[in-house]
């Protein structure tokens, strides 16, 4: 079995199949956000966070498939330290204080521990590829919630733009209308 397989097969045991998101189950929205990064040419590090980005639970969606405080290991040893590391960050994110001003500050605020982590490009780049990719899958499949959405990515695009790659761009200005 694959690591993508295996951690399929955990989500569903921690119940992602039986917790409504949009368009769906958590489940199913896990697996598109996965498979748009994907075919945006994310590596296999980001596909997989893709597939796992709400473990934690998120600012905008707290319902949590791992304690953060004490599972953190449980995940890791599916998905190893560099795709938990993602899957954390994008989880534990404070909306709020980070992402309006993350192109000048390019720093993440932890909503969990308060603390705040300044990101490399790389790091940055992931973070936001995945924030964007998931913003988009939402807004694909929640109509009730794309209302709101579109107006909030017409204006935060703009400034990620030195920040997430190209492909990822491409398809958010296509989906939002930039």
């Amino acid at each position: 079995m694959s690591t993508f397989e295996d951690l399929g097969s955990l989500l569903l045991v921690r119940g992602a199949d039986e917790i409504d998101h949009a368009g769906g189950s958590l489940y199913v929205h896990l697996h598109r956000v996965a498979k748009r990064l994907g075919s945006l040419g994310a590596s296999d590090t980001l596909v997989l966070a893709g597939l796992a980005h709400a473990a934690y639970g998120t600012d905008g969606f707290p319902t949590h498939l791992f304690d953060w405080q004490t599972e953190r290991p449980v995940l890791e040893s599916v998905i190893g330290t560099d795709t938990e590391a993602i899957v954390y960050r994008y989880g534990a994110c404070d909306r709020e204080t980070t992402w309006r001003d993350l192109a000048e500050h390019r720093t993440v605020t932890d909503r969990f521990t308060g603390t705040s982590e300044e990101l490399g490009a790389a790091e940055l780049r992931d973070f936001v590829d995945l924030t964007i990719v998931n913003e988009l899958d939402v807004l694909d499949n929640d109509a009730e919630r794309a209302v709101q959405l579109r107006p909030f990515l017409q204006e935060q695009l703009p400034r990620w733009q030195s920040l997430a790659s190209p492909a990822v761009l491409t398809e958010a200005g296509r989906i939002v209308g930039l």
